[in-house]
């Protein structure tokens, strides 16, 4: 009996009031089968009687040896038992046995609540940006995922650096105008690392996400399952992202990436079955307000101006107001410039150069350098006396009236009379 008489056997009896005659009559069907088709609920289905195989005969060495050693190939095992027909329908039932002997070990499913986690992870583009000084590179990407609604965010920053990746972190959550409340990070030496067991952040991590108020949750070594959202994004630029594209700086790549996130954050997503856009408005207030005062981000250093008047940041000088030589001054750099100040006021400003051993040099602050320099020349290679100033000529007479001499001409003159 097919599904078809199964199904219209069942119509005619419910729907039209049939009888079992009637219905016998009208199909050519058995008044068994009839019966049959009636009093079964599910369509009928054909079952091919099971064969008997080979490996029947040797499954019980098969267990004993599973049971000793549960990971033993199934090559080992076909030489343990002195198997001679082919490894395929062994291997097959070696398949079907070992789960019973070996411990479970399933993969329990993250369920992210909204506004709890971001992972976070460095991307490394294959693909050379100017960096200026004709430089190429390909500087680290920070890329941030929401785990509720895969919402995503990335920058790239100069450096993996503590420095410029904690900028770069508030960058992005200035952009999001909320903080998580959790970032999920691995081994990154700048955020920190297992140590003794125990996962330890770095100083300036721990200060960055105390100003913010949030935790960090440092995922186990090897264990790339934990953040495998922003994982598998890593995989997802490489392929939607830069297939095509080209760039004349890092400002250049950070804005059409900017522009291309828009795009696929709107795109529907099918694991959670909507755009990550639409999930947004709720993961956000769900989240921690940003800090109404921003936290201490980038490099920031007091050094006392050398001679020279250059200070250093991640490899390359930059050029300072030589007026304040031999004073300190406060360093200042975040992902786009470089600030030098002196007692509250503005002595240096450059843009912040993303190639290495570069030297930044402002115009005026040769000129006035060269202005002092020639001045501090001229003092040096002044005369010791002033022009103009008279020495007084003593008399010599005054000396023999002090000390009661005469002179050798009244002496001589004195013997003659």
């Amino acid at each position: 009996m097919t599904v078809e008489d199964w199904a219209e056997i069942r119509r005619l009896h419910s729907a039209e009031g049939m009888a079992i005659k009637a219905i016998v009559r009208q199909l050519g069907i058995s008044r068994n089968a009839v019966r049959r088709a009636l009093a079964s609920d599910s369509p009928p289905s054909y079952s091919r009687p099971a064969k008997r195989s080979v490996v029947d005969a040797v499954e019980p060495q098969i267990r004993e040896l599973l049971r000793a050693t549960p990971t033993m190939p199934a090559t080992v095992i076909a030489e343990r038992i002195g198997w001679e027909h082919g490894l395929t329908v062994l291997k097959d039932r070696v398949r079907e046995l070992r789960p019973y002997y070996l411990p479970p070990d399933p993969a329990s499913r993250t369920v992210y609540d909204p506004g709890h986690r971001v992972q976070c992870d460095l991307w490394f583009p294959p693909a050379p940006v100017p960096l200026g000084a004709g430089q190429h590179g390909s500087p680290p990407v920070l890329v941030m995922t929401s785990g509720y609604s895969r919402m995503r965010w990335a920058v790239m920053i100069p450096s993996r650096t503590a420095p410029d990746l904690i900028a770069g972190h508030w960058q992005l959550l200035s952009a999001m105008g909320a903080a998580p409340r959790q970032l999920v990070w691995d081994n990154e030496g700048a955020v920190g690392g297992w140590r003794r067991g125990k996962p330890t952040l770095s100083e300036e991590f721990e200060s960055f996400r105390g100003s913010l108020g949030i935790g960090v949750h440092l995922c186990r070594p090897r264990d790339p399952e934990a953040k495998g959202l922003t994982e598998r994004n890593n995989g997802y630029f490489e392929t939607s992202f830069l297939p095509g594209r080209e760039f004349t700086g890092p400002g250049d790549f950070n804005t059409q990436l900017t522009e291309w996130l828009a795009r696929a954050n709107a795109r529907h997503s099918r694991r959670i079955g909507c755009a990550p856009t639409a999930r947004w408005t709720v993961d956000r207030d769900a989240m921690l307000g940003l800090p109404p005062a921003p936290p201490t981000v980038g490099w920031r250093t007091r050094v006392r101006l050398p001679r020279d008047h250059y200070v250093r940041v991640a490899s390359n000088d930059y050029s300072v107001d030589p007026s304040v030589v031999g004073r300190f001054v406060e360093v200042i750099a975040d992902l786009t410039h470089v600030t030098i100040t002196c007692a509250g006021t503005v002595v240096g400003r450059h843009d912040r150069c993303w190639a290495r051993h570069q030297t930044m040099t402002d115009p005026a602050h040769r000129e006035k350098a060269l202005d002092l320099a020639h001045h501090a020349r001229t003092i040096r290679e002044r005369p010791a006396e002033p022009a103009g100033v008279v020495v007084e000529a003593r008399d010599l007479s005054v000396y023999d009236t002090f000390f009661g001499t005469r002179p050798t001409e009244a002496v001589d003159a004195e013997e003659v009379a």
